[in-house]
């Protein structure tokens, strides 16, 4: 599916008076989040034990956002489901019992749903939360998802475009006149609006998007650790991409799994897209980030060796306040079946 709507540019678009978006972006520097579950655990499905305590604890301690995956449907062959609950129902619980941490999907696949349903879920998060919602949107990375939701797996890239133009267009304008081979919408608003006028938009990985047409539609740019040199790359990869798009470069967010070690001088050991390290390394590692222009860095405590608790409260205690060591080269995070 394309057509006219989904070329309109989106980058670039100022986000005047966000204070959530600018907490979590800051320039010059690193912010960090927590990914829901916030917990270890083996196998596929999460305890979710105390799981808005721990994000009260977050949010006292400096976190600026708690992110959740969107994961429908249980395959076996892919990891884990995430929260479970699904990312609008789970964040708007969250947002309950917290008062200025963001509340971000990582990302909605957007693909798989209707864009009213997606729009008017996200908009109500965040009239509900108090304008905190970043939305996080993908194509959709498991194959198998597409058939059980009725749609072509291998059009997703075009599908993408146009459900993000039909989406965006529902959440900021008044009575938008839209034509879509996804619906035909005039004489009709969709309600409620964005508190803030609209939602910063995070656009996963390429998403079956060239590049370019990433940074002249995103905010802010949601993308996966690599090892130095290809991470370096990467970024010197969207910096180009922005400046063919005619675009400021977009912040860039990325996820992170760790294991934080007891001992505050761990070396930095490759575990599942991260590492085992203490936090001196961890700090080490968050400037080099902050150096090359990662903006926030969501952290992902799935393979934790320590109860979540624990580490929770030494990031927040120890690292947060102030990323101040020198970055040291790392070893590449380890890509292998969860």
């Amino acid at each position: 599916m394309d057509n006219a709507l989904s070329g309109d540019r989106f980058a670039g678009a100022a986000l005047p008076g966000h204070d959530t978006f600018d907490r979590v972006f800051v320039p010059g520097r690193t912010t960090l989040g927590l990914f829901f579950p916030i917990e270890a655990f083996k196998g596929l499905v999460p305890t979710l034990k105390d799981q808005a305590s721990l994000a009260q604890m977050a949010e006292s301690l400096g976190f600026t956002a708690l992110w959740a995956r969107d994961v429908p449907l249980l395959d076996p062959n892919f990891g884990d489901v995430g929260q479970i609950h699904d990312p609008w129902v789970w964040l708007a619980a969250m947002a309950t019992h917290t008062s200025q941490i963001a509340l971000a999907t990582g990302a909605a696949v957007i693909t798989l749903r209707h864009p009213l349903e997606s729009a008017k879920a996200a908009a109500s998060v965040d009239l509900l939360s108090g304008g905190r919602v970043l939305l996080g949107v993908a194509s959709g990375d498991r194959p198998v998802e597409f058939p059980a939701y009725g749609r072509d797996h291998a059009t997703r890239g075009a599908d993408f475009r146009e459900t993000l133009g039909f989406l965006r267009r529902a959440l900021g304008e008044s009575f938008p006149d839209i034509s879509s081979p996804l619906g035909r919408m005039r004489g009709v608003d969709l309600l409620p609006k964005p508190v803030r006028g609209r939602l910063p938009i995070l656009i996963t990985g390429r998403s079956q998007q060239p590049l370019d047409w990433v940074a002249a539609h995103t905010d802010a740019w949601l993308t996966y650790p690599r090892p130095p040199a290809a991470h370096r790359k990467a970024m010197q990869e969207w910096r180009t991409a922005a400046d063919l798009a005619g675009v400021a470069t977009p912040p860039v967010a990325q996820s992170l799994y760790i294991d934080l070690a007891e001992d505050p001088g761990a070396q930095p050991t490759p575990i599942h897209l991260g590492y085992r390290l203490g936090r001196q390394a961890l700090t080490d590692l968050l400037l080099g980030l902050a150096e090359t222009g990662v903006g926030h860095v969501a952290l992902n405590l799935r393979f934790a060796s320590r109860d979540a608790r624990d580490v929770v409260e030494e990031i927040g205690t120890h690292v947060i306040p102030g990323f101040d060591g020198v970055g040291a080269p790392l070893p590449g995070p380890a890509v292998v079946a969860p």
